[in-house]
């Protein structure tokens, strides 16, 4: 009786190990990207601050900036740890500050609004598209998107629309599109961090006007912008 039962329930066990068994052989297998990319979207937020300004210029108000865009990543070492990185985007920028820009028979005018004055804004913003071209360092494998990295370039931006807007208790003043402008920005660029959320810091190496001055001197101010970009596969 006890062989019986032995038997019997070595029947019943042993299907069930040889399911296992064949599962596990027939299971599909992971294949693994050895080539991969960090083909990449971005989107970053600055605080937006004026260098070169000229005398009497200040910024008492938070200027903020909002980038986006997507980088193509071309490995060029075997361990894909080296990469270069063109890429398009967008970026609106603002600055507040006591620049007033107004207009005389159609032509700009640029002042300096003294502190006291009690006006209530004043800032221009810009609207650009981006051609960033980035040198790429990170420590990411095919296994993990989850790495250090070190990104830096160039980027060449050309201003679509801009818009300037004064206003004080008398009315409101709004100028669009002014040609005082450089319609071509480039500037060099960093960012460093670990997984999604990394620094990053904008230097503007042209003047962001072409022809502008005020009574006493010609507007030669450029860009600094820092703050936090995000990378999304």
């Amino acid at each position: 009786m006890r062989l019986f039962l032995g038997c019997f329930l070595s029947l019943l066990v042993f299907p069930v190990f040889a399911q296992e068994n064949t599962s596990a052989e027939n299971a599909p297998k992971v294949k693994i990207d050895s080539l991969y990319r960090e083909d990449q979207f971005y989107f970053g937020f600055t605080l937006n601050t004026l260098q070169n300004k000229p005398a009497g210029l200040t910024q008492d108000k938070f200027s903020a900036g909002f980038s986006t865009g997507f980088l193509r990543d071309f490995p060029v070492n075997k361990r894909r740890t080296f990469a270069i990185a063109p890429g398009i985007g967008f970026t609106l920028n603002n600055y507040n500050q006591n620049l007033a820009i107004t207009k005389s028979n159609n032509s700009p005018v640029y002042t300096i609004i003294d502190s006291g004055s009690g006006f209530r804004k004043n800032r221009f913003s810009q609207f650009l598209v981006d051609v960033p071209l980035e040198l790429r360092w990170r420590t990411s494998t095919y296994e993990s998107h989850k790495f250090w990295r070190i990104y830096g370039g160039l980027k060449l931006s050309y201003l679509v629309y801009d818009k300037s807007v004064y206003e004080d208790a008398q009315g409101k003043i709004v100028v669009k599109n002014n040609k005082g402008f450089d319609d071509f920005q480039y500037g060099t660029y960093i960012s460093a961090g670990y997984n999604t959320i990394n620094v990053y810091a904008y230097y503007g190496l042209n003047a962001l006007f072409q022809s502008a001055k005020t009574s006493t001197e010609v507007v030669d101010m450029n860009s600094i912008n820092i703050g936090i970009i995000f990378y999304i596969l």
